[in-house]
């Protein structure tokens, strides 16, 4: 069954395909994006926007060197409760570290997806203003195929339908 789909795609696609004056025209997203001045001032933004983050990552970082310097140095002065109190805030410190870290990188990936998106979907909209002023058919992205601009000439799929209700027949 699936031979035969593929089979009618393929006949029809050829028999359409035939027509020189078809334009038909493929852009990379992903590069569009990476590329775009949009994208540089959001990633600029970003960075702006984890500098006090960073000061007080230093900071969390800073105690965590002080509490392991002050076990080091007092390990032979302190009493079994003393240490053991002393390590559970060593180890307490670098977990809470550890938290706002990954809490830090989990916003910023949030932020930067929201904005990709917004900024996708802008490209989207000038790709299809370039795919009617320039007279294209149809207009695919590289990285997932799918179709962001078409006339509608090219749409086979009532053709689809009916070929494959008849073979059905």
């Amino acid at each position: 069954m699936n031979r035969i789909i593929i089979s009618i795609v393929a006949v029809l696609l050829m028999a359409t395909s035939a027509s020189s004056a078809d334009k038909i025209a493929y852009v990379d997203l992903s590069k569009a994006l990476n590329h775009s001045k949009a994208n540089e001032k959001v990633k600029q933004r970003l960075a702006e926007g984890t500098k006090p983050h960073q000061l007080k990552l230093n900071s969390m970082q800073d105690e965590l060197l002080k509490l392991s310097r002050e076990l080091a140095n007092q390990r032979g002065e302190l009493s079994d409760n003393e240490k053991a109190q002393k390590e559970r805030d060593y180890q307490q410190t670098k977990i809470d570290m550890q938290r706002f870290k990954r809490k830090i990188q989990n916003q910023m990936r949030d932020d930067y997806a929201i904005a990709s998106k917004q900024i996708r979907n802008e490209l989207i909209k000038s790709l299809q203003t370039i795919g009617k002023k320039g007279g294209y058919n149809m207009i695919l992205t590289k990285d997932k195929g799918e179709v962001v601009y078409s006339d509608g000439s090219l749409d086979l799929t009532d053709e689809l339908i009916k070929a494959y209700d008849i073979s059905k027949e």
